[in-house]
């Protein structure tokens, strides 16, 4: 069983007749719909499709909301595209119209760029394909030098090296957006360009006034973010290592470093951590990876991402059923070699809550009798989570009636759902049943020990204090 998760985009490619559900087949966990693209209308449809599909196959997957942010953006060019050249002048005037572009200025979306700059700074365009110098700035304009040329079209972004623009990560467009999630029933919101905590609590409050659950992803891709890392990431249910703008603000040669350093925090802090951006970008195309695309997603998998995505890929590419496939293979052979299944996390910290604890104790009891599955009965898949933060090769079973839950839990590695409503189940007979689950399942056979955890008060968020470690074969009837 694949233990790292797979999320798939959608898009234009995932619209053709039945290739959502061949991503489905293929194994894709999560879905994410990129609100910088298309409308609400399409996203919409895309999840009844994946709603649909679910219930057909039994499994439950989870949803991912995009929120654009503030992607600053070049306007448009009157011929739509020119070329600029090595030494010469190019303007960035905010005042110009939105179709009045041409190779010596253009307009730009975000129009506080000339407060945010000065001279000497660099600006990077279109991903660092083209390099700005800034010589003066006034009220409106934002005068450069071209130090990298090359062809430039419309609505390309624009990144200040080092970071250091100052547009708020949720838009008026972001807000809209967001009420829009909730009502399709987006199980998480990924907010973007994320430089301080308060970015998060802001989402996290607009979430509260429309009652909702949905868990909120900080999306890392502003060099300020990582000053304030370790907040914004305590603020969040998980991060998402968005390389493309970080890598631009960053420097291409910083991000590996950086890469393993957010993972690792992200675990010991018990967050859920994925790892995006040009995956496997050359499967747009091509029917198979590149050696370093490979290479890419296996890293990511033994430095302990919980999930690895495919953007365009799947969304606008010729091969999106492949492109998982593909990846899936990769992270299943990565996921053999024995890093991945050791763990010294949290070994000497105090725990401060009992599922806490139960939830740690279970892992260091599976791991060292050799369990062949966990079963944990859960209200909020807390408990799972927490499991999941221990590196194992052991399958961690959510069993929750919660099918919000379910689809949450989706994203947690080495973590599957199960649909189990233990309010309607004689809980004498609450072990019996799971095991009779796990045994229809294939996962066990008699003689194998299954390690069970749930809560005196069945069906009570936080309520697990009870670990339970069974053999499958034996009576275990009346057992609690």
């Amino acid at each position: 069983m694949r233990r790292t998760k797979i999320i798939a985009t959608t898009g234009p490619a995932t619209d053709r007749p039945g290739v959502l559900e061949k991503l489905f087949k293929e194994g894709t966990d999560v879905f994410r719909l990129n609100y910088s693209h298309q409308t609400h209308a399409h996203h919409e449809q895309r999840v009844k499709e994946i709603r649909k599909l679910s219930k057909k196959y039994k499994r439950a997957v989870g949803v991912i909301a995009d929120l654009q942010g503030p992607k600053i953006r070049l306007e448009h060019f009157n011929q739509g595209r020119v070329e600029l050249r090595e030494g010469a002048t190019f303007t960035i005037n905010t005042e110009l119209p939105a179709n009045a572009g041409n190779e010596k200025h253009v307009g730009v979306s975000y129009k506080d760029l000339p407060r945010d700059v000065r001279a000497g700074d660099t600006l990077l365009i279109d991903d660092g394909r083209i390099v700005l110098l800034v010589k003066k700035v006034s009220d409106h304009k934002v005068n450069c030098e071209v130090i990298t040329g090359g062809e430039l079209s419309d609505s390309k972004g624009i990144n200040l090296k080092g970071g250091g623009l100052s547009a708020s990560a949720l838009t008026e467009k972001d807000k809209i957006d967001l009420e829009h999630a909730v009502r399709i029933g987006a199980d998480f919101i990924a907010v973007s360009f994320v430089r301080v905590a308060d970015d998060i609590l802001h989402a996290r409050k607009m979430l509260d006034e429309l009652n909702c659950k949905a868990r909120i992803i900080a999306k890392i891709e502003r060099s300020e973010s990582l000053e304030n890392i370790e907040a914004i990431i305590e603020v969040s249910d998980a991060i998402m290592i968005a390389r493309g703008d970080l890598g631009v603000e960053i420097g291409d040669a910083s991000l590996p470093p950086v890469q393993k350093r957010l993972i690792k925090m992200a675990r010991d802090m018990d967050r859920a951590v994925i790892t995006a951006t040009q995956m496997m970008e050359s499967m747009i195309d091509h029917q198979m990876p590149t050696r370093a695309e490979v290479f890419d997603v296996a890293n990511a998998v033994l430095d302990g991402a919980d999930a690895v995505m495919l953007s365009a890929e799947t969304s606008v590419g010729n091969y999106p059923d492949k492109a998982v496939a593909a990846m899936s293979r990769v992270c299943a052979e990565a996921e053999k070699q024995r890093v991945t299944q050791v763990s010294d996390h949290r070994i000497n910290q105090r725990f401060e809550a009992i599922d806490e604890a139960i939830a740690m104790a279970t892992m260091y009891s599976a791991n060292h009798i050799d369990a062949k599955a966990i079963a944990a009965l859960t209200e909020t898949g807390s408990t799972c989570m927490w499991m999941s933060r221990i590196s194992s090769g052991i399958p961690i079973f959510a069993f929750t009636r919660h099918s919000s839950t379910r689809r949450q839990v989706s994203l947690y590695r080495g973590v599957y759902p199960v649909k189990f409503d233990i309010t309607h189940t004689d809980p004498l007979m609450a072990n019996k049943e799971i095991i009779d689950e796990l045994l229809a399942r294939n996962v066990v056979s008699n003689g194998d020990y299954v390690v069970i955890t749930k809560g005196d008060l069945l069906g009570r968020r936080g309520g697990t204090n009870n670990m339970k470690i069974i053999k499958v074969g034996e009576s275990i009837e009346h057992s609690l």
